[in-house]
């Protein structure tokens, strides 16, 4: 793991490690995608080391995965604005390795571009979106949560595994069969390039 102070920084609760170079496995959800309550206190026992940081991730990704709140990337207009947003970016800001987008959260594998930071890419990508989504569905406020989990991606089996973990989300979380059916995600969108 790299320690080196230089790279990490704390946005919050959570820290976050960003240097040049480094692949990430980012994961970002919707406002209403899980209770206030139930995240707070999730992070009091982090805080209090009644619980791991794996834990953590773990009980976050299992709570999106029941589709909790409003589910509005469920709507293919707003599916459709996010992956063409995430894909336009692709090879200019960030490489985009993997990705899935489930009805209240989403999954990216990327490597920032060099001089380009992960906050910098992830404000950008949740402003335009959020705007976007809130003029389709003819409403104001907030549309994602302000943080997102990021976790740097240590060697080769952790990326293999992440990319495996991110393309059979929807899968896991039962809503089809195989990860080639799912229309927005890396493994789809692979398929249909052949």
């Amino acid at each position: 793991m790299n320690k080196d102070p230089r790279y990490w920084h704390s946005r919050g609760y959570l820290p976050h490690f960003d240097a040049e170079g480094f692949t990430q496995f980012i994961t970002f959800r919707l406002a209403d995608s899980m209770p206030q309550e139930v995240l707070d206190r999730w992070r009091a026992e982090l805080a209090e080391n009644k619980i791991t940081d794996a834990d953590f991730r773990k009980r976050i990704e299992y709570y999106l995965d029941q589709n909790y709140g409003s589910c509005c990337l469920s709507d293919e207009r707003i599916a459709k604005v996010l992956q063409e947003t995430l894909l336009k970016w692709d090879g200019k800001r960030y490489n985009l390795i993997s990705w899935v987008i489930m009805p209240n959260h989403g999954h990216i594998l990327i490597t920032p571009e060099p001089g380009v930071e992960m906050a910098d890419i992830m404000h950008s990508i949740k402003s335009y979106t959020a705007h976007e989504a809130n003029k389709i569905l003819n409403r104001h406020g907030q549309f994602w949560a302000k943080e997102y989990f990021d976790r740097y991606i240590r060697d080769y089996k952790h990326f293999a595994s992440t990319i495996k973990y991110i393309e059979n989300n929807p899968v896991k979380a039962r809503l089809c069969k195989s990860p080639e059916e799912w229309q927005y995600g890396s493994a789809y969108f692979k398929q249909t390039e052949r």
